[in-house]
């Protein structure tokens, strides 16, 4: 049995426990020894961040080999045409090569916190809300995606990995769940008969 942890992380905070440059940590949230995020999320974006204490858990999370699909609720400066959504559901071409198809939906500004401090707006330049879904981890990944095809990133919130969601936590709160891991199976070496 694994201890998992979903945290609703707020904007500003770093996906690890301590800081040399005095920026606020995991530790101002959560005051529970030995356990350990799987995988990131960046500074300046929101939503959920998953915890655990076992080591296969977190790389079941984490690796991208897994391939466990992260939604993401993301706010772009501008007007999402046919052609960046199509471009962005087959992948784009990023510094590090290109990324896997996505799952890619325009949405109704959605019902979240206010963020601290509030998303810059400019009058002139229309925002749009688009559901964006990836089964890579790499990076700042969504928001080099936005860029991409000419629509920045101003808002970001994670609201699911795999089956977990921030559903029901106001940003900070957390819950604490038990997961059961099925133990992988050691391969077997057959050794060969001498002739």
């Amino acid at each position: 049995m694994a201890k998992l942890i979903r945290l609703n992380k707020p904007f500003q905070v770093l996906s690890q426990f301590s800081d040399t440059q005095n920026r606020t940590t995991l530790a101002h949230y959560i005051a529970i020894a030995g356990i350990y995020p799987a995988g990131r999320l960046d500074y300046d974006s929101e939503g959920l961040l998953l915890l655990t204490d076992d080591g296969q858990l977190q790389q079941q999370i984490a690796n991208p080999r897994y391939k466990l699909p992260k939604t993401y609720w993301v706010q772009v400066e501008g007007e999402p045409n046919t052609e960046a959504i199509k471009q962005l559901s087959r992948g784009v071409h990023l510094k590090d090569g290109p990324t896997l198809p996505a799952n890619i939906q325009q949405i109704e500004t959605p019902e979240l916190w206010e963020r601290h401090p509030p998303v810059r707006f400019r009058a002139s330049i229309p925002t749009h809300w688009l559901s964006i879904t990836i089964r890579e981890g790499r990076n700042r990944q969504v928001r080099r995606m936005t860029a991409a095809v000419g629509l920045p990133t101003l808002r970001l919130v994670r609201v699911s990995i795999g089956d977990w969601s921030i559903e029901g936590l106001a940003p900070g709160e957390y819950q604490e769940e038990t997961v059961h891991i099925p133990k992988t199976p050691t391969k077997v070496r057959k050794k060969r008969a001498r002739r």
